[in-house]
């Protein structure tokens, strides 16, 4: 009988490296299944939405969404812990990973269709991927087929002319602040990764396999393409540290990413979907940027919301917050 999960994903799905980084850490058996032509049937019936990653257990169990997996899993994995013993810390792992999930992706996905060369690379690799053993001439039509259907969902994370500058902007910044932040550890909260590793990482490590963002990188961030190799095999090599020994880099993440960018961008729609509305506009860093709503996202900043009221003691959380203009946000009523 199959004790081990299986993990269907991608190899090109940020969420789904994200949940494998998981389970190779905490060293839970589990098989890759490539979500491809061959498998497509058995994913179909176990997926309750056409969205990977899925994770099945050996008793016929679905799980769906890379947090939600995560935290099952570790509810029955807790060793070694994706989270600080300290719940100031643990809170924070928890907001950049909100941060990654819901705002860093809008970076991958702008470069990954924004730009012909990256189209054109992805495209392509997702053709062979989901069509294993197809010849060359298949894989170039479904390949322009590809390229055709995503370039037009640009406008669901908000890439556009008009928008390009904020999000390569916001991008770069996350480069410059990991680059200086990682010099001095491995991880992002010390010698071992913390959710907030697995939910960067996996939008970063995405980045890094295409032309585009791949070329910033190197140029000015070799300690962070370092960091995502880590990622792909992660292992414990000591303590998580302590908030004083991280705030000199970690505070311009807070501030100038959760605070400039994602906390405006966030309440904007929280409030467009409370309104009806279909689309909303906000301005970040003095430039304006426009997309359509997010109906999941706002309940994701809910749940982030609840997760800080459920910080028993907040007088350090707090501190921290108010310092990096991050309070005002998770405190207002859902």
């Amino acid at each position: 009988m199959a004790t081990a999960l299986r993990l269907f994903g991608s190899e090109l799905s940020p969420y789904s490296v994200k949940v494998r980084s998981y389970l190779r850490y905490k060293k839970i058996p589990h098989t890759w299944v490539v979500r491809d032509s061959s498998t497509l049937e058995e994913f179909q019936r176990h997926a309750r939405l056409p969205l990977i990653p899925l994770v099945l257990a050996p008793d016929g169990t679905a799980m769906q969404d890379s947090t939600p997996i995560i935290e099952a899993l570790e509810a029955r994995h807790p060793e070694p812990s994706i989270h600080p013993p300290d719940p100031t810390l643990a809170f924070l792992s928890a907001l950049i990973e909100e941060y990654a999930d819901e705002w860093g992706n809008k970076p991958m996905f702008h470069f990954r269709w924004f730009y012909e060369p990256d189209q054109i690379s992805c495209a392509e690799r997702i053709a062979r991927e989901t069509m294993p053993g197809a010849d060359d001439e298949t894989v170039r039509g479904a390949t322009e087929m590809i390229r055709q259907r995503m370039v037009p969902r640009l406008r669901f994370v908000g890439s556009s002319e008009r928008t390009k500058d904020v999000i390569e902007g916001s991008f770069e910044r996350q480069l410059a602040i990991l680059e200086a932040h990682l010099a001095r550890r491995p991880f992002l909260f010390g010698e071992r990764p913390a959710l907030a590793d697995f939910g960067l990482f996996a939008q970063l490590y995405q980045c890094s396999t295409d032309p585009t963002p791949v070329a910033v990188m190197r140029r000015r961030a070799p300690t962070v393409l370092a960091w995502i190799a880590r990622m792909l095999e992660p292992r414990a090599d000591g303590a998580f540290e302590r908030w004083e020994q991280l705030e000199p880099t970690l505070t311009p993440l807070l501030r100038d990413e959760m605070a400039a960018v994602f906390f405006p961008w966030t309440l904007a729609n929280a409030r467009a979907v409370a309104a009806g509305e279909k689309e909303f506009s906000v301005e970040i860093g003095g430039r304006p940027f426009s997309q359509e709503t997010q109906r999941y996202h706002a309940k994701s900043l809910g749940a982030l919301r609840s997760r800080y009221a459920a910080v028993a003691d907040r007088s350090v959380l707090d501190r921290i917050l108010r310092a990096t203009g991050c309070a005002e946000a998770l405190q207002q009523a859902s």
